[in-house]
């Protein structure tokens, strides 16, 4: 089980021997139990069986091996940024995305009892830059640790009453851990979205009807005004393009590519003429699925 803390492996174990009896009902996540992650599978699918994993590498293989029936990974937070290790695994993966949902974050300080004064606190990097103004102001010294629960479940394994963790309220109930103070959080609208990933893409004919977004990636051929001509694919067939991210393929620093997310889906005219011509334009141009719309963009 990788490096969990003893805590968490607890749990672990015992979800994984439950979503083994029936993974139709697992949905696999990165990190330790208690994490956003977690927390996002409980929202989307209250019915489902949360399969704790170690890495996202060990997410996506839960689903490729069945383990699993989809996977839950966050791809952005409106305060970190994007997620990069999903630029890279995605495209590799051979799973798609049927799904989306948003999570609004919000981290608590929790330590074995709430005295203090607390010297350190745990918790994933992002975690602590989201919350720096609050430790500074309490003079509590950041450490970084895998992830927000597993950071909890490593200060109940410690037993150090002047070492804190921040963390979601989940953890802190499964890890046995006082809250010290809720909404530690720098920005009251820290959101993070994570994509859902299956084997089998959704048909974009079952989407009919209803607001969908595409995701995809792409690399213009390498010409002058290449990715000019390449937004103007969805410019000028009236396709609102909400995100688009350029990250390097390899170490030449030759080969660009663009991960893209766009308002529509296949078989809407608009859409399927704006794909045609950016193919035109494209050296590749992989898509990762078309999916239901969470939530309004603009």
């Amino acid at each position: 089980m990788e490096s969990y803390a003893a805590p968490a492996l607890e749990l672990v174990e015992t979800m994984h021997a439950a979503a083994a009896q029936d993974p139709a009902r697992a949905i696999a996540f990165q990190g330790a139990p208690g994490a956003n992650s977690h927390r996002a599978v409980n929202e989307w699918a209250p019915e489902a069986l949360p399969l704790p994993c170690y890495s996202f590498l060990g997410a996506i293989e839960a689903v490729k091996e069945g383990r699993a029936s989809c996977a839950m990974i966050p791809i952005e937070n409106s305060q970190a940024g994007r997620v990069a290790d999903i630029h890279f695994l995605l495209p590799e993966s051979g799973l798609s995305i049927v799904g989306e949902h948003f999570l609004a974050i919000e981290h608590a300080l929790m330590a074995l009892d709430e005295q203090g004064p607390f010297k350190a606190a745990f918790s994933h990097p992002h975690a602590l830059s989201q919350s720096r103004h609050y430790l500074r102001e309490k003079g509590i010294v950041p450490l970084a640790h895998a992830d927000t629960a597993g950071a909890a479940a490593h200060v109940a394994e410690l037993g150090d009453p002047e070492v804190a963790a921040i963390a979601p309220l989940l953890a802190a109930d499964l890890y046995g851990l006082k809250v010290v103070e809720e909404n530690v959080e720098d920005a009251a609208d820290n959101t993070t979205r994570f994509v859902v990933l299956a084997r089998e893409p959704l048909d974009p004919a079952s989407l009919a009807g209803q607001q969908a977004m595409t995701t995809f990636v792409f690399e213009v051929n390498n010409v002058p005004a290449a990715l000019y001509k390449a937004l103007g694919c969805f410019a000028t067939n009236g396709v609102n393009m909400t995100k688009l991210e350029s990250y390097q393929k390899g170490a030449s620093f030759a080969a660009t590519m663009f991960y893209a997310d766009i308002i529509g889906a296949p078989g809407d005219p608009a859409v399927d003429r704006a794909f045609e011509e950016l193919r035109f334009h494209c050296k590749q141009v992989q898509m990762f699925g078309s999916y239901p719309m969470a939530r309004p963009r603009g």
